[in-house]
């Protein structure tokens, strides 16, 4: 069973794919969001190409564990995501997942540039990943 993880962004949203096994996650692409409400469609096109049967949506949690206003607008987009294309949505904390990728690409000594292309990218492998892993724990 695949698994789609979401990083999910004002104004990108990486994704990341897990294998057929639940064991691994890879980096899919980041989604732009020039329109509003286009982004569904693009996720929904990913989705069935990688015949995917739940999603997990990254919940940007305070370091105390309190839902912030950020952590209420992602709940928002999980809720709307799971009405529109009816698979599975799951909310997994993902504090500090952003800045665990930013520092994993700066020791890969990946220029700026690039960091700003594909950090969405690595933060949903991240999301997924610990998700698969937890998962894998039970």
């Amino acid at each position: 069973m695949k698994i789609m993880g979401l990083d999910y962004g004002d104004r990108r949203i990486g994704v990341a794919v897990s294998d057929v096994f639940g064991w691994t996650a890879q980096g899919v692409e980041v989604i732009e969001r020039r329109r509003e409400g286009e982004e569904f469609d693009r996720i929904a096109e990913l989705a069935n190409q990688h015949e995917v049967e739940e999603i997990v949506v990254g919940l940007p949690k305070n370091m105390n564990g309190t839902v912030g206003p950020r952590g209420e607008i992602c709940k928002a987009f999980a809720e709307e995501l799971q009405d529109r294309i009816k698979l599975p949505v799951h909310l997994w904390d993902e504090r500090l997942s952003t800045v665990s990728a930013q520092r994993t690409l700066i020791e890969a000594d990946v220029s700026r540039r690039r960091r700003k292309e594909v950090v969405d990218k690595m933060a949903a492998v991240l999301i997924l990943q610990n998700y698969l892993d937890s998962k894998s724990k039970k």
